[in-house]
């Protein structure tokens, strides 16, 4: 059974067609007005909005680090500047304090699995040992740095991992915060 709504959402799929491909369609399609029924909602889910919306809500939550730890870093100069789909923050032992739902997305673990682990869990037997002493050597120079490294999954999965990092202080580093995407 057609109804007006099931024509709505087949017309804002038209709309999203190039010309040909849309009149192809069209011709194949008769319209019926038999059995319409009134809108009776209507729902557009957006669903970049939502994205944009945990990056915003991520972005905020590490201000909120930042105003407790009083970090000099300036945190909004660094998210105008840099993509990212993961977040890691770390003390500066480098035991995970948070991640965002982007890491967990990326890398199939969950938050409280991650909590106080080192990074380090998610490498393998691809990630190179010229990978880990570059890590190791940049954190312990105390700079921002960019990296590409292998990074394993939970299911054992390789992927290539594109992370920046960034030492955050007050009066010395007290976290590092990880930005991370995953690359082709």
């Amino acid at each position: 059974m057609r109804n007006l709504s099931n024509m709505m959402c087949l017309d804002i799929y038209l709309e999203s067609l190039d010309a040909k491909e849309a009149i192809k369609i069209k011709k194949q399609i008769e319209p019926s007005i038999k059995n319409i029924k009134p809108l009776l909602s209507w729902d557009i889910a957006n669903t970049r909005h939502s994205e944009v919306s945990k990056k915003e809500m991520d972005i905020q939550k590490i201000q909120a680090f930042a105003k407790k730890y009083n970090w000099k870093n300036d945190i909004d100069a660094i998210f105008l500047k840099h993509h990212f789909e993961a977040i890691v923050l770390t003390d500066s032992l480098e035991k995970i304090m948070w991640v965002n739902e982007g890491f967990t997305k990326m890398t199939g673990y969950s938050k409280k699995f991650a909590t106080n682990k080192h990074p380090s869990f998610l490498q393998g037997k691809m990630t190179s040992k010229e990978q880990k002493k570059e890590l190791k050597s940049n954190i312990k120079k105390g700079t921002s740095f960019e990296l590409a490294i292998i990074n394993y999954k939970k299911d054992k999965t390789p992927y290539n991992c594109l992370v920046k990092i960034f030492p955050l202080y007050s009066n010395k580093i007290t976290h590092f915060m990880a930005l991370e995407t995953q690359v082709k």
